[in-house]
């Protein structure tokens, strides 16, 4: 019996390196079916995404299935099912969630699920995550409630000195009607 060797294509080899590649320069996805989509919305999609530093990839299954096992990244072989693209994040994964959803409302898109920081998150987990305020929101939000004690110190210090000076003015009118 002779032995069987799997010849390997070195394009087929290239293609994967260059998805490890892509791959590994972002930490988070959020991963999509896309089917039914025109080549239109795809593109439109993919401006939006752009807008945010996301970038929108359809992929191999079985190209997908072998990177991210050989980047050493959580099992989503069960997303790789049907025509899937993915949304490569490098930050703020709530407003590319949100994106996300507000674009499948008008389309055939659907959210598979993501990996965030390297947790997996469901379906429904991603859809909660697209409901939170996006990484900015969040600092202003931040920054708006460490700087109230500090206006509210301002204030009433500047209320004191009001005081102080309509005290200090009444006074001086008084000594000038007693003296007038």
């Amino acid at each position: 019996m002779t032995d069987h060797v799997a010849k390997l294509q070195q394009h087929k080899t290239d293609s994967l390196e260059a998805i490890k590649s892509k791959f590994s320069e972002n930490k988070d996805f959020i991963f999509t079916d896309y089917r039914g989509l025109s080549v239109a919305q795809i593109t439109a999609l993919r401006g939006k995404l752009r807008e945010k530093e996301a970038e929108y990839r359809v992929v191999k299954n079985r190209y997908a299935k072998l990177a991210f096992r050989q980047l050493e990244m959580p099992d989503v072989s069960e997303w790789f099912v049907g025509p899937t693209a993915l949304a490569l994040l490098k930050d703020d994964v709530s407003a590319i969630a949100k994106i996300l959803y507000d674009f499948a409302k008008d389309s055939s898109v659907s959210v598979k699920g993501a990996i965030v920081d390297g947790r997996i998150f469901s379906e429904d987990e991603t859809r909660a995550l697209s409901k939170l305020p996006s990484r900015d929101q969040l600092l202003a939000q931040l920054m708006s409630t460490m700087q109230a004690p500090v206006q509210n110190l301002v204030y009433a210090m500047n209320g004191t000195i009001q005081k102080l000076a309509r005290v200090l003015q009444a006074v001086a009118d008084k000594k000038q009607e007693e003296n007038g």
